[in-house]
């Protein structure tokens, strides 16, 4: 946090910020003070209470950190990161489907959005669902993380929205000259110039529990914070630096009650990134690839994504307007989608947009498609108009395309001869007879995930990919005989849905339209840990709102608490429970009432 300078961005542009979102932060910090003051046991690390708004806002802008690859980054210069793109991507869980379908299109006459976001099932990244009513007309129902004072997406009484993530190039890294007689010193506009130098003190731990107190230096350029690897010296810069205005762009959406509107909170041009995806009451539905992209000179002179350190000009003047970024409004097939994929293919083929009208804006996405991707496109051509039941069907879709996505190499299983490899022959031939479907009494699922998990595993090895699958073949051989003492299990028997005394079983495995990514849990089994997160489903007519929801646990983490697991049976059925915006209905089904005072 010292090295991103995080209170330094909070306290430079707090006075930015808007008089109603400081408000409402302020009466969330006030909430969690009284709280923390309350119950004392439940407060995680000392000393951390009472907050202020300054720290609550340098905590928020280390999570615009998160959100805008500065740990990526940081990764990539202190480990010497060198897979594709394509194979990054892949193992990267982050992920989302989003889709809007206006009533051209939908059989009922209503417009529909679903709000599918994959994001961890727990943890600081896993949703919590809110609904917020206030006397001035503010009326909102959806999902935020912990710490968020107000749901980043949702819906209100006109409109709502939901986000994926996407990949445009949001850093500049710069290679710095050290001077060779001054190791304070990096070359600069013909001269040679002083880093910024500050000192952190960091507690640590050592094994025998002696806690320490030691000191680290860090360094400032122009160019931003400074890392030295093996390779050499090198700055970067991140639209993190000087942002916290994100959270008034999200409140402004928020409290929007026309497209008009919310479009100009879009224009404000503050969020990091994220695809949008759109669906209001006067069934306008819309697309945009958010993102806070430096403007970059058409010549800046980058070489593999690095720019040389050495002259103040090639340094961004800004970010691109509201204007340049790709999206799409009302097309003319009545449908958009994103899956993380491509922002040039969010349409039907004929509404969809054109890379090359970008290519001067550098936006740099990473993304291309992906199982999830092709497979909407799939089920969709088959389908001029949709039922509920058909876009149900799309929605909780849990077939891989025939040509299944691995950048990773993992496919090359499907095209081996498994007479070639007799001791192999019982985990090879599951999966060759699989059709590539996660229902939980499907085999040859269960055996995938494994064997794809184990492949995955071997990254770092150097194996040619023959090898490479031969031995995740091995290891997916030994799990099966060491925990369930045969080759043909089904998905119910490995992938478990566990919370408290409830174990379910759940469909669904990694970039599936209905995705569920597991990590190793008990005896063999695995826990579903990414993919299938808050669902909301919202159907839109000229004068009502429709509402669906589920998370995969329950709206709370207190493991005595009712709500623990409450909605944990009807998230493995693929089901959802009726939500309302309806105050008077709200409270008169209430089960408890409370007021701080």
């Amino acid at each position: 946090m010292s090295l991103l300078r995080c209170r330094q961005t909070a306290e430079k542009h707090i006075n930015q910020l808007s008089p109603e979102v400081l408000k409402v932060i302020e009466g969330y910090v006030a909430g969690i003070n009284a709280f923390a003051k309350a119950f004392p046991s439940k407060v995680l690390v000392k000393n951390s209470f009472p907050m202020t708004v300054l720290d609550y806002l340098t905590g928020y802008n280390l999570v615009i950190h998160f959100f805008s690859d500065t740990g990526d980054m940081l990764g990539a210069l202190l480990s010497n990161s060198n897979k594709s793109v394509d194979e990054e991507l892949e193992e990267k869980t982050i992920g989302s489907n989003a889709f809007a379908f206006s009533r051209s299109i939908m059989k009922h006459n209503k417009t529909v959005l679903n709000v599918n976001t994959h994001q961890p099932l727990e943890g600081p990244f896993s949703w919590y669902e809110a609904h917020l009513n206030s006397d001035e007309g503010w009326n909102i129902l959806g999902g935020l993380f912990p710490g968020s004072p107000f749901p980043m997406i949702g819906t209100n009484e006109h409109l709502g929205w939901t986000h994926t993530y996407n990949y445009p190039d949001l850093t500049d890294l710069y290679e710095l000259k050290i001077n060779p007689k001054n190791k304070n010193q990096y070359w600069l506009d013909g001269k040679w110039v002083s880093f910024e130098n500050a000192s952190v003190k960091l507690k640590m731990k050592t094994k025998i529990g002696l806690k320490l107190g030691v000191k680290r230096k860090l360094q400032w350029s122009v160019f931003g914070p400074v890392i030295k690897n093996k390779k050499g010296t090198y700055a970067f810069y991140s639209n993190a630096f000087e942002n916290i205005s994100s959270i008034d762009q999200w409140y402004k959406m928020g409290k929007a009650s026309s497209w008009k509107e919310f479009e100009s909170a879009l224009k404000m041009m503050s969020v990091p990134r994220f695809n949008l995806m759109y669906a209001d009451r006067d069934d306008s539905i819309f697309y945009m690839s958010i993102g806070r992209v430096p403007e970059r000179s058409i010549n800046s002179e980058r070489i593999n994504g690095v720019m040389k350190g050495e002259r103040s000009e090639i340094l961004q003047k800004g970010y691109l307007s509201y204007e340049s970024l790709p999206k799409l409004l009302n097309p003319a097939h009545g449908y958009l989608f994103n899956t993380n994929n491509s922002p040039y293919n969010s349409a039907h083929k004929d509404d969809n947009l054109k890379a090359q009208d970008f290519e001067d804006f550098q936006l740099g996405f990473k993304e291309s498609e992906n199982n999830r991707s092709q497979r909407f496109m799939d089920l969709k051509a088959k389908k001029e108009s949709l039922s509920m039941n058909d876009f149900f069907d799309i929605k909780y879709d849990i077939q891989y395309p025939d040509s299944l996505w691995t950048p990773s190499g993992a496919n090359i299983v499907f095209s081996v001869d498994k007479d070639s490899y007799p001791d192999l022959i019982e985990v090879i031939a599951p999966i060759h007879e699989w059709n590539k479907r996660a229902d939980t009494f499907n085999i040859g699922a269960a055996q995938w995930a494994i064997y794809y998990q184990n492949f995955l595993d071997l990254s770092s090895k150097g194996y040619e990919p023959l090898m490479r699958m031969e031995k995740a073949l091995l290891a997916t051989k030994k799990h099966l005989k060491k925990y369930f003492g045969r080759y043909d299990i089904a998905l119910r028997d490995y992938q478990v849905h566990h919370r408290g005394n409830k174990r379910l079983a759940v469909p669904g495995l990694t970039d599936m339209i209905a995705a569920m990514t597991s990590k190793p849990f008990e005896n063999g089994t695995a826990k579903p840990m990414h993919g299938e997160s808050y669902i909301m489903i919202i159907q839109y007519t000229d004068d009502n709102v429709e509402i669906e929801t589920v998370l995969p646990y329950g709206n709370s983490r207190n493991a005595a608490g009712k709500n623990y697991t409450d909605q944990m049976e009807k998230y493995a059925k693929q089901e959802r429970k009726k939500m309302t915006l309806d105050k008077a209905e709200v409270i008169a089904n209430a089960i408890k009432h409370y007021h701080p005072k």
